[in-house]
């Protein structure tokens, strides 16, 4: 079980967020988001030359002054210079959710621009950790051909252990967890709704599963409610979920200002500055 390093020092949670003390923390797949998964995403991509595109909604009322008009922010899109991926900000309205939690990124690729089609997408949910669907999209635009699988799923299993996680003794080629049993990443069945263009989805029977996906999820304690989850259509290359893993299992602290609640008691953490 892992204890705060100073626990008379924790963030005081009805403070402002600009007055909040700054934390180093770890482990980093029981961090969150810090409350800024838009903001940090969002910067990565501008700095890789994405283009971002907003889509609104708004709300007028009879005899409402425009100055008065209610906007709200419902989509942005993100799209590569190439225009062979993307990356949408979902957290809108009315969103699809994910292990009862909001999807907040969807991220997609497709082979070439004849096709409005994205060949496959992936998932993020709130408090995933921003390093890591950052690191996910970097090794994604690095890519000349985003659709072209590369390594084998036993190179996802390699990063995360080499990070110290544990091996699932009835599938250890294909899923490991956190050594403290709080976070898992597992290759197989797709939860229903994700999108991608492997044919044999349509071909699949009602009683027979499909082509198998990555699934990575971080659940703080037995019956507990989920953190976070992140899901990779079938299609995902698997050095993009490496990336992606590599980033959340690291052992490295990352910088939180906003803990989550679930997982305060979890984490070490020692005061910035």
């Amino acid at each position: 079980m892992e204890a705060p390093l100073y626990p008379d020092l924790p963030p005081d949670p009805s403070a402002p967020r600009g007055g909040r003390p700054a934390f180093w923390v770890g482990p980093r797949h029981l961090a969150g988001d810090d409350g800024r998964l838009y903001d940090v995403v969002a910067d990565a991509l501008a700095s890789l030359g994405w283009t971002s595109l907003t889509i609104v909604r708004g709300r007028h009322e009879p005899d409402e002054e425009p100055e008065d008009r209610q906007v709200l922010r419902s989509t942005v899109l993100h799209i590569s210079p190439d225009s062979l991926r993307w990356a949408q900000w979902s957290l809108a309205d009315e969103p699809f959710h994910l292990g009862g939690l909001p999807i907040a990124w969807q991220i997609s690729a497709r082979a070439d621009t004849s096709s409005p089609l994205a060949s496959w997408s992936s998932y993020f949910t709130t408090d995933v950790p921003g390093e890591a669907v950052t690191d996910f999209l970097v090794a994604l635009d690095a890519r000349d051909e985003p659709a072209v699988p590369l390594d084998g799923p036993e190179l996802v299993i390699d990063t995360v252990t080499a990070h110290g996680w544990l091996r699932d003794i009835d599938q250890p080629h294909t899923a490991a967890m956190a050594p403290t049993f709080t976070s898992y990443i597992s290759l197989g069945e797709v939860p229903p709704l994700i999108q991608d263009a492997d044919p044999r989805i349509l071909t699949t029977e009602t009683d027979q599963v499909g082509p198998p996906g990555w699934q990575a999820w971080a659940e703080p304690g037995l019956g507990a409610p989920t953190l976070w989850v992140a899901s990779f259509g079938s299609s995902v290359p698997h050095d993009l979920v490496a990336a992606f893993a590599g980033t959340v299992s690291s052992t490295a602290p990352v910088l939180r200002r906003v803990l989550p609640e679930a997982t305060r008691e979890l984490l070490l953490r020692a005061p910035a500055g």
